[in-house]
């Protein structure tokens, strides 16, 4: 096993991670260097939507919007810290400008004002875009800026354990994913910058190079919180791509296939009006979002519905080459919002491909260039998970429950039940020049290295030695546990089908020492392992809230004996109640050294009211830079 010493390492290459190694460059760190497992990897690099948003304070208009104002939004989000939104919302303006003057194209109105829209859960014109790539535009842009300082970046490694002792990191153990050797890195300081824990789900619109560490964590005794706040939508399978937006707001028809081949018009078998479904169909692509409370009268239903032939083992597609039910469409019987929209943006056509070019001709392209044609080829769909607002509990620093451990971007668990759209790209920017700021001032020269017993790298030969004797099929077992969390932990949770989940995870990670693999999959292995302990934690979270009874919220319904069926012409699995407390507490998980998952709840951090005076903070500022 090889060896190194870095004081700082940076784990990801995602727009957080290279911004959090530029800004520790441009505060002169130098021993640092970022590890990943693809520098062309992950979410941030390889994934978008019909406009993908990025969030920040108003920078138009004539809208009163304010630091605070925007903090009060956050929070109101529910289970969100409050200096956490404190900390987004008065940094958002300069993350942003700064992204813009590093070469991203924001839009800028002839005054020079950053024009913006009202995105999710938005009261004001926050919202911006620079189309379907923001996010991967935003992380070349990053690039190049670290590529410029010349930062050590160390491509090809993959992350499988990190090292803690009485609390405080010591190292963490890589795998080269080509040959299966294994570096050892000792390290004061770990910024996460590694995303969603995307391998524990079938059905996701996370990119196949996006996975997440947060299992290793977990193990490593960071803290959780909000791991029952997800985002699921209907999203394409190949590619993976949200079919948001102008997706749905041209009608197309939606349609599952059987094992005989046989086409089914699902949607309209459902018992509402045709002109109320075509104009749900419409509404989803503002509402992409599983949203519990638009499940009755709302478009979520949609998903629902999706959802439950995915169940039946059909695959579901949308047809844009046929209207829905391959009718011809009335658009009196829509609703005046949709249908004043498909005139007055000009998209009245036959059919959908037509009315869809029409309206934005690049989302028809992007899948062109990804090898489908919609004027030919039906395109598979499935519910998918797409984004985990909650994750490892930070402090207003980033700062995980772990000494030295820091945790960025979506990795970071700052976002609650509802976010408004777009904010994770901005919470990315904040997050990570928050942690690289700390490290700066508080955590960089006079390190001192601790040593790393052999008995705590003595895992790597086991696990090694048990893989090379295995019999059970490593390709197999992943996907046996990733369908099973789709079906149990995504938007659809009762407390059989979580226990069950959770009873056949834990009985897999006992077996796990049977599972083969060669040295050149032992970097799916470890893949497959830190899946299985993040579902663990997950599920158990899932589960406790389940029987807490505490009401369905967000992107998840709870089965409830005792509440109302909604819609009514769903099985009694969909029989729930709304979430009834108006303030409800944050909910935290910790995977305890015995195995056993520990769950807690506390109250949200209030946004912080302190209010000195200029000179008090000013003379602060000269004396650390308020980084305390």
């Amino acid at each position: 096993m090889g060896t190194m010493d870095i004081e700082t390492v940076i784990v990801g290459t995602g727009a957080s991670g290279y911004n959090a190694a530029d800004v520790l460059s441009s505060l002169f760190v130098k021993d640092f260097a970022i590890i990943t497992e693809g520098v062309k990897a992950g979410t941030s690099r390889n994934t978008g939507s019909d406009k993908q948003t990025y969030y920040k304070l108003s920078l138009s208009g004539m809208d009163s919007d304010s630091v605070r104002l925007m903090a009060s939004d956050l929070f109101n989000g529910q289970c969100v810290d409050g200096d956490n939104a404190l900390v987004e919302a008065s940094l958002s303006a300069p993350s942003f400008i700064r992204l813009s003057n590093l070469g991203v194209p924001f839009p800028q109105n002839r005054y020079g004002e950053y024009i913006g829209y009202k995105t999710d859960h938005d009261p004001y014109r926050r919202a911006t875009s620079v189309g379907p790539y923001t996010s991967k535009l935003m992380t070349e842009a990053l690039e190049r800026s670290v590529m410029e300082k010349g930062v050590r970046i160390i491509d090809g490694y993959q992350m499988v354990r990190i090292i803690v002792e009485d609390n405080e990191l010591k190292g963490a153990v890589f795998v080269e994913r080509k040959s299966g050797r294994f570096l050892l890195i000792r390290m004061r300081n770990l910024i996460l910058a590694t995303g969603g824990p995307a391998g524990m789900y079938m059905m996701s619109v996370y990119p196949s190079s996006q996975f997440g560490a947060s299992g290793i964590a977990f193990e490593a005794g960071c803290k959780a919180q909000n791991l029952t706040e997800w985002q699921y939508g209907l999203a394409s399978v190949r590619p993976r791509w949200n079919v948001s937006g102008s997706y749905m707001q041209v009608l197309p028809r939606f349609l599952s296939i059987d094992d005989e081949g046989e086409e089914h018009d699902f949607l309209f078998d459902y018992p509402i009006d045709k002109g109320d479904m075509l104009t749900r169909i419409f509404l989803k692509g503002y509402q992409w979002p599983f949203d519990v409370r638009k499940l009755y009268s709302g478009s979520s239903v949609i998903d629902i519905l999706c959802y439950l032939e995915l169940e039946k083992g059909r695959r579901v597609f949308l047809d844009y080459i046929h209207n829905p039910l391959k009718e011809e469409i009335d658009y009196e019987i829509l609703s005046p919002e949709a249908r004043e929209y498909l005139y007055s943006s000009s998209s009245i056509a036959p059919n959908p491909v037509e009315r869809l070019r029409r309206m934005n001709e690049p989302a028809y392209q992007f899948y062109l260039e990804h090898g489908v044609d919609l004027e030919k080829e039906y395109l598979e769909i499935s519910l998918s998970a797409q984004h985990n607002n909650g994750g490892i509990a930070v402090d207003a620093w980033w700062r995980s429950s772990v000494e030295g451990i820091f945790a960025v971007g979506e990795a970071a668990g700052t976002h609650g039940v509802y976010r408004p759209g777009g904010s994770a790209l901005n919470a990315g920017q904040v997050g990570s020049k928050r942690a690289s700021e700390y490290i700066a001032m508080h955590r960089t020269g006079n390190w001192v290295k601790k040593e790393i017993r052999p008995e705590e790298i003595s895992f790597i030969d086991e696990i090694v030695q048990n893989a090379l004797r295995g019999t059970l099929d490593l390709n197999s077992e992943y996907d046996e546990a990733r369908l099973r969390m789709s079906l149990h932990g995504s938007c659809l949770r009762n407390r059989e089908g979580l226990e069950k989940a959770l009873a056949e995870t834990e009985s897999a990670l006992d077996s796990f020492s049977l599972v083969h693999a060669e040295a050149s999959t032992l970097w799916k292995l470890f893949e497959y392992r830190t899946a299985l302990v993040s579902q663990k934690i997950y599920l158990s979270a899932m589960l406790d809230y389940a029987s807490h009874n505490l009401g369905s919220r967000g992107s998840a319904v709870y089965s409830d004996d005792d509440g109302e069926l909604q819609p009514p012409a769903m099985d009694d699995r969909f029989r729930h109640s709304l979430q009834k407390d108006e303030h409800p507490m944050i909910q935290m998980a910790e995977l305890e050294k015995d195995g056993k998952v520990s769950i807690s709840y506390r109250n949200p951090r209030p946004i912080p009211q302190e209010e000195e005076a200029f000179e008090v903070v000013w003379a602060r500022y000269r004396k650390d830079k308020c980084i305390y």
